[in-house]
């Protein structure tokens, strides 16, 4: 996709971004320009200081896809805050512009390939579409997704990463993940067919996806789109992992009645029948009353073959397989089944009702994958996302109703962290070879750099082939310098923007490296007012394509030093000592170069006392 237009008109405003704001993502001329090298793949790099707005663009656009993203997969399940087309979430109000790819199925032969799209949504209404290609599409939410036009309309993905704490932008990502897990939730609880993968668009590919994003990448892709994994990272192959799935999760009565999909007749003729069954056996009315409940849900359970009861004492002596819909018979494409059939050796542990999956891998392995998960690594991740959702199982109905309607800074607070062995997926043993290492590494011996290397390039190569946007918060800040320089050449490799596929990314930083691999149309320059507090948005005045780091540095993020700031104030007092005119030069000089390293402001001031002694010497011989 390729953004044209963002402009906030909810009255409230929607952060720093003030009602009104409005930002043109591209000319009509740079954007005829990037439709005519539909291959050279570019971020749009946003730049400034802290607390400038950057990371607040790319939650707005998060917070618009999140509205869209609810309405499109509505479902009776979902709290009724979510259920309504004109949903009262921030920003209420907005106006969205841009161009998305038609999917060659969805046109013909001589129809545009682009779709310029228009969503649009007053405060209290419902969200409209606006379709400029097409005679006639002006409609709103509803008609446009019953029609089968949200293939087309919008992107496959929206993917979010923040390599800090920015909560505000994971919020609807979040919020999209409980909406996963329900959706899963519900057909269990109702014996419906899942199919396996995420039904949502929005995906927040966090810490807790590391592993499965290297997985992924290192069992599925050639060894020249790993490139940048063996030359930066250094990692050579993937030796084995082990998945551990636990099955069974135990649930007390009240948790067990929500399985039951009697209807208010139903469950009285149920009652009246059960009683009349225990009286024919002789039973006292005060036995009766005791032991009909323990009855009713029997009939629950029989009913629903992912639940089952045990001979335990206690409130919980029931149990539900949270994977029952995942798994089958040997044969199954079900994705339990799939990564079963995948494995070196599997084998169950009664102590734990889990799961165990052990893989060594060689060809044969890589090839088990490729059959099993269509030849697609992005296939295989989406199945390890349905079973790593599967951890917020113990998230309370109260919690989740809150997190739905929720503004929280903290959601990451509130949501429990399980441990490990109450998990119902987990990843152990992750080992593979590296460069210059002579036993196999785990996963978990990289430094936090390495992690984020493969972390943020990674989700990159499983996505390289859809039509998907990228908000991509930070993501090298635990770069050294080396590999700063070279991340948008290795973005450039892992998303190459070739044939049906256009990706469109923002990305926040800090580091002037990635404005000098980029032209000054893709630069987005933020800047607060300090007394309204206004952003505003600007290209730089200066061509940033190959401009030195001290340029881009100055001009753009306002440092006029090259130098840190114990640097610069020893730079300043030895200046000082200079402009007293009591120290003598060269013995000043001397000092200087034994403190300071070389940097420009070392030069200059060496250079005013030289200038200074030579005009000395100039009077003197006068």
């Amino acid at each position: 996709m390729k953004l044209l237009r963002l402009k906030i008109t909810d009255p409230a405003g929607f952060r720093s971004l003030p009602c009104g704001f409005e930002h043109h993502f591209r000319t009509e001329w740079s954007l005829q320009d990037e439709l005519a090298q539909a291959n050279d793949f570019a971020p749009f790099v946003c730049a400034g200081p802290n607390g400038s707005g950057k990371s607040n663009l790319l939650e707005a656009l998060a917070a618009v896809f999140f509205q869209l993203e609810v309405l499109r997969v509505r479902r009776s399940f979902l709290p009724e805050a979510l259920q309504d087309e004109a949903l009262d979430v921030s920003p209420v109000a907005f106006e969205l512009d841009y161009l998305i790819r038609v999917p060659a199925e969805y046109r013909s032969p001589d129809s545009p390939p682009w779709a310029k799209v228009g969503v649009w949504k007053k405060a209290g209404e419902s969200v409209r579409f606006l379709w400029d290609n097409q005679d006639d599409f002006d409609t709103d939410v509803y008609e446009a997704f019953k029609g089968g036009h949200a293939d087309i309309l919008l992107p496959q993905y929206v993917l979010g990463y923040s390599s800090g704490e920015n909560e505000i932008l994971s919020l609807p990502f979040f919020k999209m993940r409980f909406v996963q897990f329900d959706e899963y939730w519900n057909a269990l609880t109702r014996q419906l067919s899942y199919p396996g993968h995420p039904e949502t668009r929005l995906a927040y590919l966090d810490s807790g996806f590391s592993q499965a994003i290297l997985l992924c990448n290192l069992l599925f892709q050639g060894e020249s789109t790993l490139q940048p994994f063996r030359e930066d990272v250094g990692i050579e192959a993937l030796r084995e992992f082990r998945i551990i799935l636990r099955r069974r999760i135990p649930i007390d009565a009240i948790q067990l009645e929500a399985f039951d999909l009697a209807d208010e007749d139903q469950k009285r003729e149920r009652r009246n029948r059960i009683q009349a069954e225990a009286r024919t056996r002789g039973l006292s009315e005060s036995d009766i009353s005791q032991s009909v409940d323990d009855w009713v849900r029997r009939e629950i359970i029989k009913d629903n073959p992912a639940l089952s009861e045990t001979d335990e004492p206690g409130n919980t002596r029931y149990r539900l397989n949270l994977l029952q819909l995942l798994e089958a018979d040997e044969k199954s494409s079900l994705v339990v089944s799939a990564l079963k059939r995948c494995a070196t050796l599997s084998y169950n542990d009664d102590a734990s009702d889990a799961l165990v999956l052990d893989y060594w891998v060689n060809e044969a392995t890589r090839q088990a994958f490729r059959e099993n998960f269509d030849g697609s690594a992005l296939a295989l991740f989406q199945a390890f996302q349905v079973l790593l959702t599967l951890n917020l199982y113990a998230v309370s109905d109260v919690l989740k109703a809150d997190l739905y309607t929720s503004t929280s800074h903290y959601v990451s607070e509130t949501v429990p962290t399980l441990a490990s062995d109450q998990r119902i997926m987990r990843f152990k043993f992750v080992h593979f070879t590296k460069q210059g290492v002579a036993e196999p590494m785990m996963l978990k011996e990289l430094s936090d750099g390495e992690h984020q290397l493969l972390h943020s390039l990674g989700l990159c190569l499983l996505f390289r082939e859809t039509n998907s946007l990228f908000l991509l918060d930070e993501p090298e800040t635990h770069f050294n310098p080396d590999w700063r320089a070279n991340f948008i050449s290795r973005l450039r490799q892992c998303l190459p923007g070739q044939g049906e596929f256009a990706q469109e990314m923002l990305i926040t930083t800090h580091t002037p490296f990635l404005i000098s691999d980029s032209k000054p149309d893709k630069v987005l320059v933020f800047a607060k007012d300090k007394a309204s507090g206004k952003v505003s948005i600007s290209h730089p005045p200066y061509n940033t394509l190959g401009a030195s780091i001290n340029k881009i540095t100055m001009n753009t993020f306002g440092k006029r030093e090259t130098v840190g700031g114990h640097a610069k104030a020893l730079l300043d007092a030895l200046r000082a000592r200079f402009e007293q005119g009591t120290e003598d030069k060269e013995a000043l000089i001397t000092e200087i170069h034994q403190q300071l390293g070389d940097s420009v402001e070392k030069v200059l001031l060496i250079k005013a006392i030289l200038d200074s002694a030579q005009s000395d010497n100039g009077e003197e011989q006068d």
